[in-house]
């Protein structure tokens, strides 16, 4: 089998650090507890291993096709949405009152997940619909949401997001596709918009655009930017579809990765103006596409995750069957397994420390939001979406980010085998480079991290999660086991690091914003990567007891080995980038721009 979902690995995570049975408690996922997450991933992973991973190389070697303003998906994706639809996956964390299973997010995330390590380029079409659905559950009228919710929840249509224009990239001041106010309430929509994922194809009977535009009149700059409902086809008022609207699709990208996914260039307006409907009030469009953003954000954070864990597999298969020389340490008389030697394993379990980090960081980030919703306290309800709104930045920035180094190693574990297409890990690495720049690049989160998360209210957020690590510091020193010890001092120093930097950045933002925002990503590296040694440090607590216990020996043994490789080979890192971000600003503007 291509892929094999790490179920056991979701659970533990669910049950010890994000505390499913806890999230069982809150209004409305009374049902939603350790036995419902357990049969959700199990049937899930079916799905995934069954019918949607067996389609990923496919989709990379033969990728959706446009012809005369048409996209034909890959062979075979058609009748796998079909089964996804069938399925309710696409329902699975959205409101039972327009059809969804009202599912936690902390299960959606890890289903999410299995997706994405199966066929990113598929999974993406539900990933925009995700945040199409967020976006008008939070602001769509009631008219709105009447007419579209339902199917978009169903997955009987998709959802995308328009915003970036072929002058209008990260910079949305600049959008220029502007709405024309129509005498009966709705708004004739003109521009072009690029990069659209799943913009157009032909797995669903309609494709509702959320779009970007200006009204005219309205203020410069983000000010004036408002969000409209753009549908490929108009629907009546019985829910039937009627005419063609006036959006087409003029080209898809030729891309790096993620071939299957069609990447469209979309026209509103060539044959007399796309009807448009307003989502919430003119002028908020930036607002309400930051629901979309945020739900995108956290979801192409767990799609790094997905591509990682994918990478990890191939390369583990392949060192134990790949032959080249003899151990050096004499174990075996002739050539044996790749895996045999140290630099090999070395290599494993970077990448099996990152994954598995990342994906607790992932998990108890989705705990924080399903509480930051549901709670009936309002104190805890906050206290949560301050946690969450901070670990959102670092899950898609630092997840995708080390989603490019698990990639490459799975590439150099298998040699010049590797470079070869064949092999199929090449499909990783390529794929895997997206994850860095849509939904905002690395440094665009880092910008968040800085100025929203930490200098905006002193670092009074960032620091009082920090110190959440210090209880953690506190048990590992009292279980009083080699390994534990061992990890309490890495993730102190770390820690320690962290807080000089949160310091340094919360101190200098206004006054010298060059050298606050030259170490920005640096900063995000190292909050990522104390955030996720973190976890695992809780893991290791929680797996020492298990295993005390005799339960699963092997795989409580492997998470506390696991724990540890990342606390010497990862979390190590956090002092070095800490002086980095501290210590060597200056240098990073001082060389003379001609000088390039």
């Amino acid at each position: 089998m291509s892929y094999v979902a790490p179920v056991k690995d979701m659970l533990f995570n669910m049950q010890h650090l994000a505390n499913i049975d806890q999230i069982a408690q809150l209004p409305g996922f009374e049902d939603a507890g350790f036995d419902t997450a357990q049969a959700v991933l199990e049937e899930a992973a079916k799905f995934t291993q069954e019918v949607l991973a067996p389609l990923n190389w496919e989709g990379d070697k033969a990728p959706s096709s446009w012809a005369d303003g048409k996209v034909t998906a890959t062979a075979g994706f058609k009748e796998a949405f079909a089964q996804f639809v069938q399925g309710g996956w696409q329902g699975l964390q959205h409101p039972t009152d327009f059809g969804g299973q009202g599912l936690p997010k902390t299960i959606g995330s890890a289903c999410g997940e299995m997706q994405n390590s199966a066929n990113m380029s598929f999974a993406l079409c539900p990933l925009l619909s995700d945040g199409a659905i967020e976006a008008l559950l939070t602001a769509g009228s009631d008219e709105l949401k009447a007419t579209y919710l339902e199917n978009l929840v169903s997955g009987k249509w998709t959802g995308t997001m328009n915003l970036t224009e072929p002058q209008a990239g990260s910079d949305l001041a600049m959008v220029r596709s502007r709405a024309e106010p129509q005498p009966d309430g709705t708004y004739k929509v003109f521009g072009t918009k690029i990069f659209i994922t799943w913009g157009e194809h032909d797995m669903a009977e309609n494709i509702v655009h959320l779009v970007l535009a200006r009204v005219s009149g309205a203020p410069e700059g983000v000010k004036g930017i408002s969000l409209f409902v753009v549908p490929k086809f108009m629907v009546n008022k019985d829910g039937s579809l009627g005419a063609r609207n006036d959006v087409h699709c003029v080209s898809i990208e030729h891309k790096m990765g993620i071939k299957a996914s069609p990447t469209a260039v979309l026209q509103y307006g060539d044959h007399g103006g796309a009807v448009g409907y307003l989502v919430g009030q003119e002028n908020r469009g930036l607002e309400y596409m930051f629901i979309m953003m945020n739900a995108a954000r956290y979801g192409v954070g767990v799609q790094g995750i997905a591509i990682a864990e994918r990478a990890y597999q191939k390369a583990v298969q392949f060192s134990k069957d790949r032959v080249q020389s003899r151990p050096v340490d004499g174990s075996i008389a002739a050539s044996a397994p790749i895996i045999h030697h140290p630099d090999v394993r070395r290599m494993l379990m970077t990448m099996r420390a990152y994954t598995e980090g990342c994906r607790a960081l992932s998990s108890v980030g989705a705990s924080a939001y399903d509480n930051a919703h549901h709670h009936p306290d309002a104190e805890v309800r906050k206290t949560h979406q301050a946690f969450y709104e901070f670990m959102v930045p670092l899950i898609k920035g630092y997840s995708t980010e080390m989603s490019l180094e698990v990639t490459s190693l799975a590439v150099q574990v298998h040699g010049g085998m590797g470079f070869i297409e064949e092999t199929g890990v090449a499909q990783y690495y390529r794929d895997a480079k997206i994850l860095t720049i849509y939904e905002g690049t690395t440094a665009i989160q880092a910008n968040d991290l800085v100025g929203r998360k930490t200098a905006r209210d002193g670092g009074q957020t960032a620091k009082a999660i920090v110190s959440q690590i210090e209880a953690t510091e506190a048990a590992l020193l009292q279980s009083a086991s080699s390994h534990a010890v061992a990890v309490a001092k890495r993730l102190k120093a770390a820690r320690e690091a962290l807080v000089d930097v949160i310091e340094f950045v919360a101190g200098n933002t206004k006054a010298s914003p060059n050298a606050v925002f030259s170490g920005s990503v640096p900063y995000l590296m190292l909050a990522g990567n104390v955030m996720a040694g973190w976890q695992l440090a809780r893991a290791l607590l929680v797996a020492q007891e298990q295993l005390a216990a005799g339960v699963d020996n092997a795989f409580m043994q492997a998470k506390i080995t696991t724990a540890r490789f990342y606390a010497d080979h990862i979390l190590v890192k956090a002092p070095g980038l800490r002086d980095s971000i501290v210590e060597g600003a200056d240098c990073v503007t001082e060389l003379a721009l001609d000088a390039f």
